[in-house]
Parts: structure tokens; C-alpha cells; sequence
């Protein structure tokens, strides 16, 4: 070893302080810039000022909309496009801000910016495709991020806000007076003035007793006010969980917490009248028991998923969480609001109230159901979809004369397939039934060689498109249910309609069923049917995954359809006569 160097160790005397080192302070020179803090509102503004920059008048008195007489993608678009490319040319080659080119070009930002508005547009139209809805003129998007940047308000936007804001002011202040002047106010100064009320009366203030005056005045005003009222009248579908009460399966939670908000618990006691109101009242209930017993595990804070807990909280678990009556009114009316919404928003419903017809088009019209076209992309050319003009959430709901109408499509619509020289299948995917969609039936024409193969496709399908140990049966049968003598009600007595399923028809009488038990691992929307059968047609990916929608106007497919479709229309029957 070779021993170290006395210059690698520094003595310390002990008691020594250390000089401390001298600050390198410059007070000479006095700090006159200007510094302009990360919250100050006008931040933009006060930094161009630092910078010795000045916001052109252009800009700060231009508004950012405004009309234009050309729209995006007409003919003059590639001459625009052409001048906004060199301006961005130009400056990359001299390293002159595009902004300064683009004011002795277009004399304006404003016009620049609708151009680079234009140039997204057009990109996104390229991208996305036919299927896309864009803007056709320029917003002013662009050009009001920059004065936005330049620390720039318009003088109408300032007077907006300082509007609202005295409004809010006055709204305020009138509920906390308590005018007597009749005219309701909103939830939210109503639970202010209740802040109040309670402060003084923790406070022991003389004002309390005036305070809650006031707020039982004002209550009662808005309670009683007309505009307020909004009621939700239920048709015998939705109320049926109202109907009867609950008088008999349920009893009150007498304690004060139970009293102030209507809570009740399940009565053990219930008879046997009790309990049969009650199946009635819950029959054909998404979820039912496992529903409920969720909801008890989900109030048990304590819970454990252990086979000693449950035994040991057996009695507790078994109970019902009952719900109130205000609360089965709040949860029927959410459900008829979000009904009516899903039945708005259809785009294969007929809406009554305006007279308007689907968004889809009509190519066959019966008594019940209608004939229209798929979206596109198709995934086999020629297809159909077979819809009941009711909204049904599936074909297990339809009717006896809604089946009798479907049958004579499927019949027609094959025969219609054979002329051709094509065989058929149809499907019905009704896997997500909390989302109510609109039931239809899917026909799509095969050529005859994998008509005779489909079964086998799609039976391997579903084998490995669930798990691997299920309560149901993976596969249904129907078709050679329908043989052994349930005939064309093999479909309607084999699956249950409050289950979200898939079924393929091979034949008109029946295919394969399949049960959904795990919704996560079911493929989303139609695809599951489509990449079986782009499969078997070998689409390309963009085609199979590409589920397109319905969109009103003229369909260029619809009077080729019905040129084919012509000979074999059953409906034609119903108009002649």
C-alpha cells in the first residue's frame, strides 16, 4: 500500500470559525425592468410592454368572426392553399416571422389565420374521410387565440362579463334580503340564506330569530311557485314499481335520521298477499337478487370477501336494501327521462310528435315492420336489415304480428338472395339490453360455398369468444330445436329476452344462440358478427372494424336495391289492395 499524501487532508483547528465569503452584491446598479408576475391577468399585455413590442391595432380592433364569401374546399381552396404554402416557404428560407410575410401578403392576421383554419379543415376531411362533418366557413378559432395570446379583450366581451358579474351580485343580494316581492330564487342563494340562518342561531345573534322568518318565507315562495312545479307523468310501464306502495313489505326506520329522509327496512313479518304484490311488483327487474345483494355488500363498510365472513353475517347480508318511495319516484322518473332521450335520439324510429320518419332509409313499408339498408361500409354487398317499427329492445319483445311480418321479409329476402345465386344468413346482436337500442335483424348474403360453412364459423366463434367455464350453455341450438318439432317458435322458446344474447339464423326457422355473460369480453357494437363474416369474405380490417351510422338525405344504394327487390316484395300486396 502506499501511503497518502499530507495535501489530501485539510486541518481544522477546533473553535475556529471560517470567514465567512463576501457577497457579490452589485448595489451600484439599481434593477429598473419591469417584472411581471405568473398571475397577473393582463400577463400578455404588461409582457409585450416589457418587451418593447406593441400590439397592432389590426388586431386589437378586429373581431374574430366574421362572414366570408367562399367556403372551405370549393374551387378556389388550392389557390389559397398555394399562397398560404409560400408564406411558410419563404420564411423558412429568409428566417422572416411568418407573420410578418403573411401581413404584406394578405394586408391582415385575420385573413392569414382563416387560411391556416382552412388548411386544418382540409386535412381533417382527408383523414377522417366522407363520414366526417366539419366546418364549412371560418370560425375565427384561430385568430382569437392569438389576441387572446397578445393579452387582447374585446371591449363587448369585457362588458359581458362585468354584466355577469353584477348580475350575480344582484341575485345574491336579493335573496339575502328577502324581498317581498314574490319572485322565486334559485337552489343555490336558497341554501345561502340557510348558511346564514343556522350561523346566527350558532352564534347566539339576535338576528336569528329574523334570519329563519326570512328563510321560511322565502322557502315557502319558492316551493309554491309555478315555474318551479315540473311534473313527469309515467305510463303503466314505467310506474309499475310505484303501483300499490309498498305498504306491507316494508316498514319505517323510527329513528331521526330515518324520520327526516323517509328511510324504511324490509319487514320479516311479510304475509303471503305481501310477498306475491312484491314478486309482481319486481318481476322481469334488471339484476334482481344479485342486484340487491350488491347493494348490500356495497353499504357494509366492513365487508370481506371471505367464506367466515359471509357465515358469520349471513343474517345481515340476506337483508334488503329497501328503497324509499321518494326514492322509487326519483329512479322511475331518471329512467323515463332516459328513455324518452334514447327514443329521441334513434335513428330507426318513426318520432310521432314531429311526423318525421327514420333517419334510415325505407325501402319496404308493412303494417309492423320495415326494410332498410345497412350502414355503411357494407360488409357484404347487397345486404338488408329487417326493423319493427315499434322500438323493441329485442326480437324476443316483438309481438305475434311483428313475427309474422319478419318471417315474410326473411322469405322474400331469401328467395331474392337465391335469384341471384347467394345464400343467406341472418343475425340479431342483443348483448347490451341496459342500452335499449333499437332491435333489428342483420341480412347478409354469402356466396353459396360459405353458406354451406358458415354453421362451422361461427360456432367456433363462439366457443372461444367467452370463457371458459360459463352457467349457460356456450351454444343454443335452435335450428335443430326447430327440427325435433318447435318448429318457427324454436327462437321464441329457447333464449329469454331479459338475457343479452346473439343468434345467427342459418335457416328461417333457427341457428346457433348464444348467451352473453360477461359484456367486457364480448366484442363492442356488431363486431363480433362482422369479423366472422369478414373472415370468411377475407375483408380488409378497415372494412370489418369501421361501424358506420345512418345519415338523412338521398342514399344512392336505396333505388338499385329496390330494382332487385321489386319482384319479390311481399308488401306490394298490402298497397294493391
Amino acid at each position: 500500500m502506499e501511503e497518502p499524501s499530507t495535501l489530501d487532508f485539510d486541518f481544522t483547528q477546533k473553535g475556529a470559525t471560517k470567514a465567512p465569503e463576501p457577497l457579490n452584491t452589485n448595489s451600484g446598479k439599481e434593477d429598473f425592468e419591469l417584472k411581471v408576475h405568473d398571475n397577473e391577468l393582463s400577463k400578455h399585455r404588461l409582457q409585450n410592454l416589457a418587451d418593447s413590442k406593441e400590439v397592432p391595432s389590426d388586431v386589437a380592433h378586429t373581431l374574430a368572426q366574421h362572414g366570408v364569401d367562399y367556403v372551405f374546399g370549393d374551387s378556389g381552396a388550392q389557390w389559397r392553399m398555394t399562397k398560404l404554402k409560400s408564406i411558410y416557404k419563404r420564411a423558412e428560407e429568409t428566417g422572416v416571422d411568418a407573420d410578418d410575410l403573411a401581413i404584406e401578403q394578405y394586408g391582415d392576421l385575420r385573413a392569414f389565420d382563416d387560411a391556416r383554419e382552412e388548411e386544418i379543415e382540409l386535412e381533417r376531411r382527408e383523414t377522417y374521410g366522407d363520414g366526417y362533418v366539419g366546418k364549412e366557413k371560418p370560425s375565427g378559432e384561430l385568430f382569437q387565440e392569438r389576441k387572446l395570446e397578445m393579452g387582447v379583450r374585446n371591449d363587448r366581451e369585457r362588458s359581458d362579463s362585468v354584466f355577469s358579474e353584477r348580475q350575480a351580485q344582484a341575485r345574491t343580494k336579493d335573496a339575502g334580503s328577502g324581498s317581498g316581492t314574490g319572485v322565486s330564487i334559485d337552489q343555490t342563494a336558497l341554501n345561502r340564506l340557510k348558511a346564514q340562518m343556522m350561523k346566527a342561531k350558532s352564534r347566539g345573534s339576535k338576528d336569528a330569530g329574523f334570519l329563519e322568518t326570512q328563510y321560511n318565507e322565502t322557502l315557502n315562495k319558492t316551493l309554491g311557485s309555478a315555474s318551479n312545479t315540473r311534473t313527469v307523468v309515467l305510463g303503466a310501464m314505467d310506474n309499475r314499481m310505484l303501483a300499490g306502495g309498498q305498504k306491507g313489505e316494508v316498514k319505517s326506520v323510527d329513528t331521526k335520521h330515518g324520520r327526516e329522509r323517509g328511510l324504511v327496512e324490509e319487514n320479516e313479518d311479510m304475509s303471503v298477499e305481501d310477498m306475491i304484490r312484491e314478486e309482481r311488483r319486481t318481476r322481469n327487474q334488471l339484476g334482481r337478487d344479485g342486484q340487491r345483494f350488491a347493494e348490500r355488500i356495497a353499504k357494509d363498510s366492513k365487508f370481506e370477501n371471505d367464506l367466515e365472513y359471509m357465515d358469520e353475517n349471513a343474517t345481515k347480508l340476506a337483508k334488503r336494501v329497501q328503497k324509499s318511495e321518494i326514492n322509487l319516484k326519483t329512479s322511475a322518473i331518471a329512467d323515463f327521462q332516459r328513455m324518452n332521450r334514447i327514443l329521441d335520439n334513434c335513428p330507426l324510429c318513426r318520432h310521432e310528435d314531429s311526423n318525421t320518419p327514420p333517419i334510415a332509409p325505407v325501402v319496404s313499408l308493412a303494417t309492423r315492420v320495415y326494410l332498410t339498408l345497412p350502414t355503411e361500409p357494407e360488409i357484404s354487398d347487397g345486404g338488408a336489415c329487417i326493423i319493427p317499427i315499434q322500438h323493441r329492445g329485442n326480437l324476443l319483445e316483438c309481438d305475434e304480428d311483428e313475427w309474422e311480418e319478419i318471417r315474410n321479409f326473411m322469405k322474400s329476402l331469401t328467395r331474392m338472395y337465391h335469384d341471384q345465386g347467394r345464400d343467406v344468413i341472418f343475425y340479431e346482436n342483443a348483448s347490451v339490453p341496459q342500452r335499449k337500442k333499437h332491435a333489428g335483424m342483420e341480412v347478409v348474403p354469402l356466396p353459396y360455398s360459405l353458406g354451406e360453412t358458415a354453421p362451422a364459423f361461427f360456432k367456433e366463434a363462439i366457443l372461444t369468444s367467452d370463457e371458459e367455464w360459463t352457467q349457460h350453455r356456450k351454444l343454443i341450438d335452435t335450428l335443430t330445436k326447430a327440427k325435433q318439432g318447435l318448429g318457427k317458435l324454436a327462437f321464441r322458446r329457447t333464449l329469454a329476452k331479459e338475457m343479452p344474447y346473439f343468434h345467427v339464423w342459418f335457416e328461417i326457422d333457427g341457428g346457433l344462440g348464444h348467451i352473453v355473460e360477461d359484456a367486457n369480453r364480448w366484442p363492442r357494437g356488431d363486431l363480433f358478427a362482422r369479423e366472422v363474416i369478414g373472415g370468411m369474405l377475407d375483408k380488409e380490417p378497415e372494412v370489418i372494424k369501421r361501424q358506420g351510422r345512418w345519415h338523412r338525405g338521398d342514399d344512392h344504394r336505396v333505388e338499385k336495391f329496390r330494382k332487385r327487390w321489386r319482384k319479390f316484395d311481399w308488401t306490394r300486396v298490402l298497397t294493391d289492395s
